[in-house]
């Protein structure tokens, strides 16, 4: 690991906690895990929990053009449009191809899968 991909995986973990907000000011959640990009190692995706309960799941988040704040993140995208979401099955630790399909084209981003064993383009840190 280089000191550049330290310093990102140790900010990464830093942000784990912190409260998603969106561009209007809304409150969405708190950030449980990122999800970077596999070739570019950039942070792509979060996800927070939702629900009550029994009927807790995680949704969803881009993280692309985010800004950092000491207990929050701020992110391009509104509380609607997270919650909007499609609810994706997640394959142990993974998403499919077609899932992370399905969630670039929702959040309106351009999606191809990378030519890798797996050709899935998103990696949980």
């Amino acid at each position: 690991m280089s000191d550049d991909e330290g310093m990102l995986e140790r900010g990464i973990a830093e942000w784990r906690g912190k409260m998603l907000i969106d561009r209007e000011g809304a409150k969405i959640g708190k950030l449980q895990d990122v999800y970077v990009d596999v070739e570019t190692d950039e942070p792509v995706f979060g996800t927070v929990k939702e629900g009550l309960f029994n009927r807790r799941h995680l949704t969803f988040v881009p993280l692309r053009g985010s800004q950092v704040g000491p207990d929050e993140l701020h992110v391009t995208v509104t509380k609607a449009r997270v919650r909007s979401a499609p609810n994706l099955e997640m394959t142990g630790e993974e998403l499919s191809q077609a899932n992370e399909s399905t969630l670039y084209h929702h959040f309106e981003q351009n999606y191809t899968p990378p030519d890798t064993e797996s050709g899935r383009r998103l990696a949980r840190r």
